[in-house]
């Protein structure tokens, strides 16, 4: 490409704009006239101005290094004069020879400012740029915008575009340095709340990393699905207060919900046998014992001790066993042999809270763990046309492991547990 003379040079940094094709240029300083390189380059505006002419249309072809494409204008009236201009030919025949092109028209009379000798580099900021004899503080638009989000302002910007114009990269280097000299700040310890919150740092008990890092594991690596169903408990509730009654005269302990559903759960799994079992990479290993975890509260987390062939044992046997191991829980005294071994887990948030409903995770090895919710009373239809009754349910989810229970075989399970608990005297047989 032909070298640009220094009037070439001097009038490509008053480039203005580039249309939406990036094809037309134009100068953006009065009526100067710009010449298009042969690349495609996208240069920022340094100051507003008017779109004159557009001596070449978009699309147009053969234009030659140094021939001119469009004119500006800095006031708006200055745009009919140039409604008949024509370039001359020697304007355009100029760049094929490598020659200079035509210098433009000089700009209308304006003071200007005494340009300094080229020093060393100076800082970009900080520095006001007297640009004029009128105070005013040329910027290309796109850097008015980002000085005006930033709330930077521009008389404190030196500006390195032509005729100390500020222009994007001054801002830019202006927030940079601004940064920089900000003081630096005492660095925070890592995980630090902020100074305005009042906070204790409670120290993790062994039983709740443990418990972490198994919950953890579970959610990571087994394949959750749940099942929900719901159990109608009058009957359940009958039986228990007629058992209730017996352990009161007899001087024994009240059974709860919870005990009962801790036989239903047991007495299922004897049935469904699928249920019972665990995963190892080789083989499912079911268990023949029917071993129940309990999920039991603490100020120090949660405990889960275990109700040994619960299957196997009565309703007073099973209530009389947890309150023991839950008393045990709450002083911190388990043992292993107290929690480990378990089978599968019933978590019961329902009569201790209100919980109506909710997804347990399962707790491995163990590919099930029943959630209980609490009994609320709903109408029900009667046996005639415009009769109704009240009845009980209670909401149950049974969290399951993919790989070893499938979803007939959990809603299998399921089906038994409800029976047992809509039918709760078959649980006596």
């Amino acid at each position: 490409m032909p070298s640009l003379s220094p009037t070439m040079t001097e009038a490509c940094t008053y480039l203005n704009f580039i249309t939406k094709h990036a094809r037309f240029v134009v100068l953006c300083r009065d009526s100067f006239l710009l010449c298009r390189d042969k690349a495609t380059v996208e240069l920022e505006c340094m100051e507003e101005g008017y779109l004159a002419k557009i001596v070449k249309e978009e699309g147009s072809k053969g234009i030659q290094v140094g021939e001119v494409i469009a004119i500006t204008v800095e006031e708006e009236e200055d745009i009919a004069k140039f409604k008949d201009y024509s370039p001359s030919a020697s304007d355009a025949g100029a760049a094929d020879k490598g020659s200079s092109p035509p210098p433009p028209p000089p700009p209308p009379p304006k003071q200007e400012v005494a340009e300094k000798p080229v020093s060393s580099p100076e800082p970009k900021i900080s520095k006001p740029s007297a640009v004029s004899t009128e105070d005013r503080i040329f910027a290309s638009p796109l850097a008015r915008k980002l000085a005006e989000d930033n709330n930077v302002p521009l008389s404190s910007i030196k500006g390195t575009g032509p005729d100390g114009h500020i222009v994007k990269a001054d801002i830019e280097d202006y927030l940079a340095s601004r940064g920089k000299e900000a003081p630096a700040k005492t660095p925070k310890p890592k995980g630090a709340a902020p100074a305005s919150l009042d906070y204790v740092d409670i120290p993790h008990s062994q039983i709740r990393k443990v418990t972490a890092s198994r919950l953890l594991f579970s959610k990571q690596t087994i394949p959750h699905y749940y099942l929900s169903v719901d159990t109608c408990v009058d009957k359940l509730m009958d039986l228990r207060s007629q058992l209730n009654s017996i352990q009161e005269a007899a001087g024994g302990k009240r059974i709860s919900v919870n005990d009962l559903v801790i036989k239903a759960a047991a007495l299922a799994l004897r049935k469904v046998p699928q249920c019972n079992s665990s995963w190892t990479d080789d083989y499912i290993r079911q268990y023949n014992n029917v071993n129940i975890n309990v999920a039991v509260q603490t100020d120090n987390g949660l405990y889960v001790p275990v109700i040994r062939d619960a299957d196997k044992k009565g309703l007073s046997a099973i209530g009389e066993e947890v309150k023991q191991l839950a008393q045990k829980a709450r002083e911190n005294s388990l043992k292993p042999e107290d929690y480990e071994g378990g089978t599968f887990t019933v978590s019961n948030l329902g009569g201790p809270f209100g919980i109506k409903q909710f997804c347990a995770i399962v707790n491995p090895p163990q590919s099930g763990i029943l959630a209980v919710g609490s009994a609320e009373k709903r109408v029900v239809p009667g046996s005639g046309p415009e009769q109704y009754k009240f009845a009980s349910f209670m909401s149950v989810t049974l969290s399951c492991d993919h790989r070893v229970i499938d979803g007939a075989v959990g809603a299998e399970w399921l089906k038994a547990f409800k029976g047992y608990i809509e039918n709760p005297e078959s649980m006596l047989l």
